[in-house]
């Protein structure tokens, strides 16, 4: 464990095997407080409200409503990479997300969406059998509250769109990551944005204090929401779905690798309990941090979770991945993953930029930096265990799709210099 900390200080590229990883998967994740019926009431909810985003956002018609990410094969890019890796990998497109070209599409409009269906069955204006294009009728109602959360991003612009599609009044606090074009598109949508000089904490911070305050706000709390949590976890069941439609069953003798780029832990947390609840034993997840802000790695790595930040240690949480750039880690995920995640690695900026033109040159698919940070999964792949000839190896590529060209080409530029 020490020398692996003193990595962590020194911001070298490391990966750490999780010891208190439970040869039990179905006892360690039923005594996390979170169920399948949780996760298939999440599912359900979903699917209530295919209808109105059918209506309110027009690249959800070709998924009847659903919103999903394609799954693709990236042996190009494999072979690019010059890893040695033994089987196929492919990628998870949530950069490609409708609505918010994001993970964040998944957990941030799902708990948006969990609150409008509570408000409007407490006050008698719908009913779970009905069709629920009827929301439509009540957006002014729904304009009555607002939605607040604290981010550094890309949950913002989810949560921003489409809370104020229902009609919620929005405030998004931002910290000093949150890149000029992301603010933009949320004053686009009329919300309100608030910028702080600091980190993604103070941002959570501010916003919550701000909710308290009034009856009418509900506060998104992306460090401590189960409902966010749920969102994520519902791609565990698609993904199953998806690989058997290409005729890859997950099992002792093909076991599936993910990588998933981290920041407070929400979205990979969230996501890699899906898939264990699906997968069990036969999926081994990882958490993919960037050396500046590793604060995930750390919180499990000391036993700490949030307890602890990657300031402790003399890091300065500054990183290209302003999704990533956070410096203390998700209590409720730490807790929840301690023993379900198999384990965590980081990645330095620059390889985030070399491996992001790599993709672009390789496969025409442009990410955002943090979308490349489970890259080095890859290279890492025979030290995280993988000595199976037939693994199927998944990068969760979490955001990039709604970069301006002019960004993304600067993205490029940038990391063809170290190519």
């Amino acid at each position: 464990m020490q020398e692996i900390m003193q990595k962590l200080k020194d911001m070298q590229e490391c990966y750490w095997l999780n010891p208190h990883l439970s040869n039990d998967v179905p006892s360690a994740l039923h005594s996390k407080g979170i169920t399948p019926e949780d996760i298939e009431d999440a599912r359900a909810r979903l699917n209530r409200f295919a209808t109105l985003l059918k209506i309110l956002f027009q690249e959800t018609r070709a998924t009847n409503g659903i919103i999903e990410s394609p799954l693709r094969c990236i042996n190009d890019f494999r072979d690019a990479l010059n890893a040695q890796i033994s089987g196929d990998v492919y990628i998870k497109l949530d950069s490609h997300l409708p609505i918010s070209g994001s993970i964040k599409a998944r957990g941030g409009i799902y708990e948006v969406l969990w609150y409008a269906e509570k408000l409007l069955l407490e006050q008698g204006r719908l009913r779970v059998d009905e069709d629920y294009a009827k929301i439509l009728e009540h957006r002014e109602f729904l304009g009555k509250y607002k939605i607040a959360v604290g981010s550094t991003g890309n949950l913002g612009l989810s949560i921003g769109i489409m809370s104020s599609k229902l009609g919620f009044k929005v405030e998004v606090h931002m910290s000093n990551d949150a890149k000029e074009w992301k603010k933009a598109m949320l004053k686009s949508h009329g919300c309100n944005v608030i910028t702080y000089d600091s980190d993604y904490g103070r941002a959570v911070e501010e916003g919550r204090r701000s909710a308290e305050s009034d009856e009418f706000c509900y506060f998104i709390d992306d460090e401590n929401s189960k409902n966010l949590f749920l969102g994520y976890s519902v791609a565990g069941k698609r993904l199953k779905a998806q690989l058997e439609s290409l005729d890859i069953i997950i099992s002792d003798e093909r076991p599936l690798y993910v990588y998933l780029p981290c920041g407070v832990g929400g979205g990979p947390g969230g996501v890699a309990y899906g898939l264990k609840s699906v997968f069990g034993a036969n999926v081994k997840c990882f958490f993919a941090e960037p050396t500046h802000s590793p604060c995930m790695f750390l919180g499990l790595l000391s036993g700490k979770h949030d307890a602890i930040s990657v300031s402790d240690i003399g890091l300065d949480n500054k990183t290209a991945a302003d999704g990533l750039a956070v410096g203390r880690a998700s209590k409720l995920v730490g807790h929840v993953m301690e023993n379900l995640i198999d384990g965590c690695f980081s990645i330095s900026d620059s390889n985030m930029y070399k491996f992001l033109a790599l993709m672009a040159k390789s496969e025409d698919i442009k990410l955002e930096p943090s979308a490349l940070a489970g890259v080095n999964g890859l290279i890492f792949s025979k030290n995280l265990g993988n000595t199976h000839k037939n693994a199927i190896h998944l990068l969760w590529a979490t955001g990039g799709n709604m970069v301006p060209d002019s960004q993304m080409r600067e993205y490029i530029k940038e990391g063809e210099r170290y190519l």
